[in-house]
């Protein structure tokens, strides 16, 4: 699937404002909520759920905060560049400045996960991580991010 079918436009923000991981998901979940028609609570608690788990603070500045949400019938992602980095509790202990919102639906299995493959695989690409740190407009981002999606699909 690519990254254009399941991040929209208006689903990139590119100076989210926060100042801990906490208020970051509940920013991203209060975003999501508008975006997709769906409580803002359940969203977060299934987001808090999943970090429970773990952090989805994958190292140098990126997090993947991930989860599966009843009745919810196609992938929704979302990007937010964070407007000062914040603690993630990340493996390698990097505070994040980026982030890839991924919901998907509870029967999503393989398709979840080649979605969260090709979302950090895209991330893993220093140029891509680069132009998304140094770029301020939503629609630039959106098509760095579709764009570079397509071309790491290989």
């Amino acid at each position: 699937m690519p990254l254009a079918d399941l991040l929209a436009p208006e689903a990139v923000f590119p100076m989210l404002r926060a100042s801990s991981k906490k208020q970051a998901l509940q920013e991203l979940s209060h975003h999501a909520s508008v975006l997709m028609g769906r409580d803002q609570r359940e969203i977060f608690e299934t987001l808090l759920q999943r970090e429970r788990l773990g952090s989805t603070g994958v190292g140098n500045g990126i997090a993947i905060p991930h989860g599966k949400l009843p009745g919810l019938t196609k992938l929704f992602g979302m990007f937010a560049r964070l407007e000062k980095p914040i603690d993630f509790e990340s493996l390698d202990g990097a505070p994040v400045d980026l982030i890839f919102l991924l919901l998907a639906p509870e029967a999503a299995g393989a398709d979840h996960l080649k979605a969260l493959a090709r979302v950090a695989r895209m991330l893993r690409d220093p140029d891509v991580v680069e132009k998304l740190r140094a770029n301020r407009d939503a629609g630039s981002i959106h098509t760095l991010l579709t764009a570079a999606s397509a071309s790491n699909a290989a």
